[in-house]
């Protein structure tokens, strides 16, 4: 289910392979978010990169799943679409791991989220750097190698469990449960935890219901990170290059590439 659909789109977009992602830079993104949480309107947020959107084609509707989200760029290979289609690069790249860090720094003090997703000493290690270093309260810690049902996992968040009794997919409980989640700000954030577990090591610049205030979650594995910037980048251009025409901003008329 799709919650809290942004309407109209706060930001211009760019369609990639069906999904509309937003042009912006970090200073607007996270200046809408805080308004956002402010208001309590619900919100949800992705990060596109070339292995979710590479994937999302692969399924009937697939691109679909992130109807209503705000949806940020993340990666070169994004930007390399980018200006294949629209003869534009994104303004900057927003990944959840620049993004997340920046956007904590500048909430209230208190701000009250909810993790999922990673090993289990990943999470809790992240947890215990987020209330150290932003001043976050969190409220619930949930790995991703639960055994539990997303709805479950989605009712375990609501309720601000620290534990849950292997689930496939974090990105698929914020897009199919924010509802029975609760909170007001859901956001799919990668491989932020492990990065900030010091689990894996950076990306390239360039590359790279407890009432809860927000609901972070995060990938199961960091393999995922050497799919995501190196061998799922040439099917994702590929499929890109296949699909240009008829592409368009939507706020802007796009000139393609002959």
């Amino acid at each position: 289910m799709t919650l809290g659909a942004v309407d109209p789109p706060p930001f211009p977009t760019r369609n990639i392979l069906g999904v509309e992602i937003s042009v912006a830079r970090q200073r607007e993104a996270i200046e809408f978010l805080l308004a956002r949480l402010a208001a309590r309107l619900p919100t949800q947020v992705a990060f596109a990169n070339a292995n979710l959107l590479t994937e999302l084609s692969g399924r009937p509707g697939g691109a679909r799943l992130l109807d209503g989200f705000l949806v940020l760029n993340d990666g070169i290979a994004v930007d390399l679409a980018s200006l294949a289609l629209y003869r534009l690069w994104f303004p900057e790249n927003l990944n959840g791991t620049d993004l997340i860090p920046a956007l904590l720094a500048v909430a209230p003090r208190g701000t009250r989220v909810s993790l999922y997703g990673a090993k289990p000493e990943v999470v809790a290690k992240t947890a215990a750097l987020l209330e150290e270093r932003y001043g976050c309260a969190v409220c619930g810690a949930i790995d991703g190698f639960t055994v539990a049902a997303p709805e479950a996992v989605a009712r375990h968040l609501s309720a601000g469990a620290p534990t849950c009794p292997r689930q496939p997919s974090a990105g698929g409980v914020v897009a199919t449960h924010a509802l029975t989640i609760g909170a007001p700000l859901t956001i799919g954030v990668g491989a932020l935890f492990d990065f900030l577990a010091g689990a894996v090591p950076r990306a390239p610049v360039r590359c790279g219901g407890c009432g809860s205030n927000g609901c972070i979650a995060g990938r199961r594995s960091p393999g995922a990170c050497a799919r995501r910037y190196t061998i799922g980048m040439a099917p994702f251009l590929s499929l890109c290059c296949g699909r240009r025409g008829g592409r368009e901003c939507t706020r802007r008329p796009a000139r393609l590439l002959p």
